[in-house]
């Protein structure tokens, strides 16, 4: 039977599981990169360098903004088509996806080595971060179109029901991450360039192994000659749901740039290697929450598309019962052990320490909700409403979180920086919540027998 078909008959307590577990191991694999390039970083080189790299996270942001951008919007086009019964429109959507992903990661590369010094400035480089900056930042940045073409396609793999392959391919990578890392950095003496380098080689290997899957017989989609080209109504579908997580990485690069300048001014170099740490250690509980996420995304969008809306409501809600959970227990954690936490990075510099455990206590204060307001974004996203998705995306980043850095940070120093974040986060779940109340009144009133506007529709009505 085809998988995909499993995504309107089976359980969906049994299919949130079968897509979940799986996504969520990918993704906490994949948190694995960052985390081991700063493990490895700052205790084989030092918390200057560990500051330098953590300079360059914008331009990281930027780089999978660009994947999320086309890989996130075409996998959830993808699921609804599925859901549809338009094999032939999903594997167009695949071949297009293909096509612009390696086109719009070009672009970053050029524009990205053509201003890099006057970019990491504006970053917050100083003149003893600068060097590890430069280094790190250049090599990330030639490994542009390696790292989008494996992160932008692997959601694909998932919205077609075959989500232990898409987990398999984060496996890849990011053990091969955690083998070259410490070869390059202790065993060959390369410093930042040794993880860089370990980096994108790692996402290389994964790219040949999403091409190889979309090629060979085992994907239910083909990646054809015929439908590598860019066709302006596919493009359309694609990035309409794909530009609210393409908006939120680009808002988490300005939010970046707004917090490490008031780190740099309140608190110096080790303030923003503080910071990497403490969005390490967010990073990594956030992503069991985006893993159950992107389980719950094809079987929200393939029952979307088939009218089966109490299918649809049921995967929310359960979706949203773990994630409050996997949240809260993020929250816990590291309210009671913050300095063991900042010490897996760093056991030497006492002050990165004190900073770190201070800031980690304070900045993750609101976390238990971010899980279920992680989720109720995640499902506008999944039905293709990209207009409410996009506003929520953006409401605790850019409406909220930005202005709290710019304005507490005058009244209660380096201190303003770090409690920017809980207010932000607990503002914005409060209007996510309200949301999805109307949304859920919307889809009561509409039963399973309503008609739903089709994707094409929907992205018109969203845009």
């Amino acid at each position: 039977m085809d998988e995909s078909k499993e995504l309107e008959t089976q359980s969906v307590g049994k299919l949130l599981l079968k897509f979940s577990i799986p996504a969520v191991i990918g993704m906490l694999v994949n948190a694995l990169y960052s985390i081991v390039d700063r493990i490895f970083v700052g205790r084989g080189v030092g918390s200057l360098a560990l500051s330098g790299v953590a300079v360059t996270f914008p331009i990281t942001n930027i780089i999978m903004a660009v994947g999320m951008l086309v890989g996130t919007g075409a996998a959830a086009v993808v699921s609804i088509k599925l859901g549809q019964k338009k094999k032939d429109e999903a594997e167009k959507i695949l071949g297009t996806s293909y096509v612009l992903t390696i086109i719009m990661s070009i672009i970053v590369t050029i524009l990205g080595l053509i201003f890099l010094q006057p970019l990491l400035k504006v970053l917050g480089a100083s003149a003893e971060t600068m060097p590890y900056a430069k280094q790190f930042g250049g090599i990330v940045l030639l490994g542009t179109v390696l790292q989008n073409v494996g992160f932008g396609l692997n959601p694909i793999i998932r919205s077609q029901g075959d989500p232990k392959t898409a987990m398999i391919t984060m496996l890849i990578g990011a053990v091969l991450n955690l083998i070259i890392n410490p070869i390059l950095i202790f065993g060959f003496k390369l410093g930042v360039v040794g993880s860089a380098l370990a980096t994108i080689t790692s996402q290389a290997v994964c790219s040949i192994w999403i091409y190889k899957y979309f090629t060979g017989s085992k994907s239910a989609l083909k990646l054809k000659k015929e439908n590598m080209k860019l066709e302006k109504s596919v493009i359309k579908e694609i990035i309409a749901i794909g530009m609210s997580p393409f908006a939120m990485q680009i808002a988490a690069s300005l939010v970046t740039i707004t917090i490490n300048t008031n780190l740099a001014k309140y608190g110096g170099d080790l303030a923003i290697g503080a910071y990497s740490l403490i969005m390490s250690i967010a990073i990594l509980i956030l992503m069991p929450v985006l893993g159950v996420n992107q389980g719950a995304q094809p079987i929200i969008g393939y029952n979307y598309g088939a009218k089966n809306m109490g299918r649809v409501k049921k995967a929310l809600l359960y979706a949203v019962i773990v994630n409050t959970c996997i949240s809260t227990v993020g929250f816990i954690l590291v309210q009671l052990f913050p300095t063991e936490i900042i010490k897996i990075f760093n056991k030497t510099d006492l002050k990165l320490i004190a900073l770190g455990a201070n800031g980690l206590s304070i900045y993750l204060m609101a976390f238990a909700f971010v899980g279920p307001q992680a989720t109720c974004t995640n499902y506008f996203q999944a039905v293709g409403k990209a207009k409410y998705s996009m506003f929520l995306s953006l409401l605790r980043q850019i409406t909220l979180l930005i202005p709290l850095i710019l304005i507490l940070p005058h009244f209660y120093g380096l201190n303003g920086v770090w409690r920017s974040g809980p207010i932000a986060d607990f503002v914005s779940s409060v209007i996510t919540f309200i949301c999805i109340g109307y949304e859920m009144r919307i889809l009561n009133g509409l039963g399973n027998d309503a008609a739903v506007n089709s994707c094409e529709e929907r992205a018109k009505l969203s845009v």
